[in-house]
């Protein structure tokens, strides 16, 4: 049996990963392609939460430099096993908003200790199909978070989470698409560049990384 696609979006927050890649497994599955997304998430939002009902600023005054990105990083390895388990037991196409690389490029960002020893535990992970790196300025990044209102994001550290994604390794092989373009326009170009996987059975290469 071939291994089923995935396609991994990757960003900033506000780079508009997260309604592309919810779009783009929805437009797959109605014409005639199942496919499934997975938000691959480290729980920020939750940590964050839980510190505010504590009186703290953010899961990282919470739970302190040390923990906070263990805990985060563990539960996003969980979330992206459960999404490469979903893909592989159900033969559907992955959508994956964020993947491994989101990991180490946050805490690059932030100054953590421990990224050889996450890319490690990562390591068994699939290199997706295709990566798509939507890129956007820092200043839209920001002023898309503001604009939902959910949480907050300093321009400082959205400039810093560009840069690390950029300073990559593997940054040369990801497809780079215009964040900052019209949503349409977006979406075609991810079309474009998913439709040879889907079509040609290109997705059994055992690729890791």
């Amino acid at each position: 049996m071939a291994r089923p696609v995935i396609i991994a979006l990757l960003g900033v927050d506000g780079s508009g990963k997260s309604t592309q890649a919810r779009a783009l497994a929805r437009r797959l599955s109605e014409r005639g392609v199942p496919a499934t997304y997975f938000e691959n998430a480290g729980g920020r939002p939750l940590w964050n939460r839980l510190a505010h009902r504590l009186g703290r600023r953010d899961g990282g005054h919470l739970f302190g430099r040390r923990l906070y990105p263990a805990l985060e990083a563990a539960v996003r390895w969980l979330a992206v096993a459960r999404a490469v388990a979903g893909v592989r037991l159900t033969g559907r196409v992955g959508v994956m908003d964020r993947w491994t690389w989101c990991q180490y490029v946050i805490m690059r960002a932030r100054g953590d200790r421990g990224v050889r020893l996450v890319r490690a535990a990562y390591a068994l992970f699939p290199r997706p199909d295709l990566v798509c790196f939507l890129a956007v300025s820092p200043a839209l990044a920001q002023r898309r978070v503001h604009e939902r209102g959910i949480d907050t994001e300093e321009l400082g550290h959205l400039a810093a989470l560009d840069a690390a994604y950029r300073a990559l390794p593997e940054f040369a092989d990801f497809r780079v698409l215009d964040g900052g373009a019209d949503p349409t326009a977006v979406a075609a170009a991810l079309d474009r560049l998913v439709r040879p996987l889907v079509t040609s059975g290109s997705g059994d290469r055992a690729r890791r990384g």
